[in-house]
């Protein structure tokens, strides 16, 4: 029919079906044949470009398909990992990543900015060494970062490395060294925990003790203050923040600020109003201080470079044969009879259990260290009165060799390294107050021999188990796999100052 052969012609001329139409009509829909051409055409379009790809070269591919700026990704830019954020305008870029986690910062609440001091705060004065001490050359202890010169084994004493003939007021420099290889410095002060200063303190000041005038012994650490103040690293807690080492005890840093007598003892370091805010690390310190002071353990002869140094030490004196049950390594304090160690030289002197170790003229030299460390190590307990003040670097002599240490009052440890030290005294010491010594109420023999052996045992190992926190590990060491003394006394000032933070948040400081 005619009519028919109008609408085949019209579908063949339209390339349209009724089962093609839209419901609606007016609006067509490719037909199945389009399809087909379109994912052809797409196919061999893929094709080619792979093809070129593979050549290596800037083909019609390569032209065709190269990406704009607002395209998506080439395929070989997408992996299976996260994958990285186009470039964004800095605004867009911050406000997005306030919603992004960003990768674990494991030294987050750790960073330590360290000031570039001017040199006359440090190396020079070092440099010239042979005048720090008005009796004596320096400059084999200023050697080895502060370590001073390397030892042998002194007859098997020793382990094989790591022993230095470390003079006692040299922390400043071994601290300093530490830090230059602290793993979370910062050259931004705005992320630090805590901003150290450092300055040669302990050095600075025994250089002028014997020897200088008032005057002389105050410029530098006047110089300091005024160097600090100016620093907007300091403006932005006031030095709260802020810490350094005074390698000594305190008393030679603590001349009056109106004190300018040139008899008078040390310089006026933290008495100044600004030094007041830092904290200073010490080997010791007295309660009217403890807010702005944090005694450290005295330096020891040994500085081990890695963890495997300390347990092959560890071993050798948790085996060593104690021969004594006590022993004392001094001298007595000319024209008193009367104190704690009189009587303690008496006793020991007197005993057939204790081993003395007489530093008097003429006997032992105790500026040995392969003699002291013998004597501690063949003994089970050893004694530590005062010394010239409540502290003694022979406390952490007797540590190192393994013997649980006597004092005879509690500021001689307990009250000073609070952050070395446990908490509790019983676990690794024993007490035996100087006051019931003096007035012949006690026996040190008697006291000791009642102590269960197996006690005696928990005691030693707990000493031994704090050998690496009271020791200083090797300046130079880029090993150092264990916290030594230098790192507990790194977290407790960061725990200060994070606390001076909270408070001043909170409106208590």
């Amino acid at each position: 029919m005619k009519l028919a052969a109008v609408e085949v012609d019209d579908v063949q001329k339209h390339g349209v079906s009724a089962a093609d139409k839209h419901d609606g009509g007016g609006v067509l829909r490719p037909s199945r044949i389009c399809y087909l051409v379109i994912l052809s055409t797409t196919f061999w379009t893929l094709l080619f470009y792979v093809h070129s790809s593979m050549q290596g070269g800037d083909g019609v591919a390569s032209i065709l398909l190269k990406p704009s700026a607002f395209s998506l990704p080439v395929l070989s830019s997408i992996t299976g990992g996260r994958r990285t954020p186009p470039e964004q305008p800095p605004a867009v870029a911050a406000q997005e990543n306030r919603s992004v986690t960003a990768p674990t910062d494991h030294c987050a609440g750790r960073y330590i900015y360290v000031y570039d001091l001017p040199p006359r705060f440090n190396d020079d004065i070092i440099r010239d060494c042979s005048s720090l001490w008005r009796w004596s050359n320096f400059c084999p202890y200023v050697a080895n970062c502060g370590m001073g010169e390397a030892m042998g084994d002194e007859g098997g004493v020793f382990s094989s490395t790591g022993w230095y003939h470390t003079d006692q007021f040299m922390l400043d420099i071994i601290f300093r060294g530490r830090m230059r290889a602290y793993e979370c410095l910062t050259d931004d002060s705005s992320l630090a925990a805590a901003v150290f200063v450092p300055f040669y303190a302990s050095q600075d000041s025994g250089r002028y003790l014997f020897n200088g005038t008032s005057p002389m012994r105050d410029a530098l650490a006047l110089d300091l203050v005024e160097w600090l103040a100016r620093r907007p690293e300091w403006r932005a807690m006031g030095g709260r923040d802020h810490f350094l080492v005074a390698g000594r005890t305190q008393w030679d840093f603590l001349r009056r600020i109106d004190d300018d007598a040139d008899d008078g003892w040390g310089n006026k370091l933290l008495s100044l109003p600004a030094a007041q805010n830092m904290t200073a690390l010490m080997l010791e310190t007295t309660q009217g201080l403890k807010q702005r002071t944090l005694a450290v353990p005295y330096p020891t002869y040994f500085h081990p470079a890695a963890a495997a140094d300390v347990v092959a030490w560890q071993e050798k004196v948790r085996g060593a044969e104690r021969r004594w049950l006590f022993t004392f390594a001094g001298a007595p304090r000319p024209g008193s009879s009367t104190t704690v160690r009189a009587e303690i030289i008496q006793q020991c002197g007197a005993s057939s259990r204790c081993r003395l170790f007489n530093c008097g003229a003429g006997a032992a030299d105790c500026s040995s260290p392969g003699g002291v460390m013998r004597a501690f190590e063949s003994s089970s307990f050893c004694l530590q009165p005062r010394g010239d003040t409540l502290t003694r670097k022979s406390t952490f002599d007797t540590i190192l060799a393994g013997c649980i240490p006597v004092f005879f009052h509690p500021g001689s440890a307990y009250t000073q390294y609070t952050a070395h030290l446990p908490e509790d005294p019983k676990s690794y010491s024993v007490l035996i107050m100087h006051s019931d010594v003096t007035a012949g109420n006690v026996s040190i023999e008697e006291t000791l021999s009642k102590i269960p052996p197996e006690t005696v045992r928990a005691m030693r190992e707990e000493v031994i188990r704090l050998i690496p926190r009271v020791v200083y590990a090797d300046p130079r060491s880029r090993r150092v796999d264990f916290k030594d003394a230098f790192d507990v006394a790194v977290e407790a000032v960061i725990d200060r100052v994070a606390k001076r933070r909270r408070d001043t948040a909170a409106g208590r400081e």
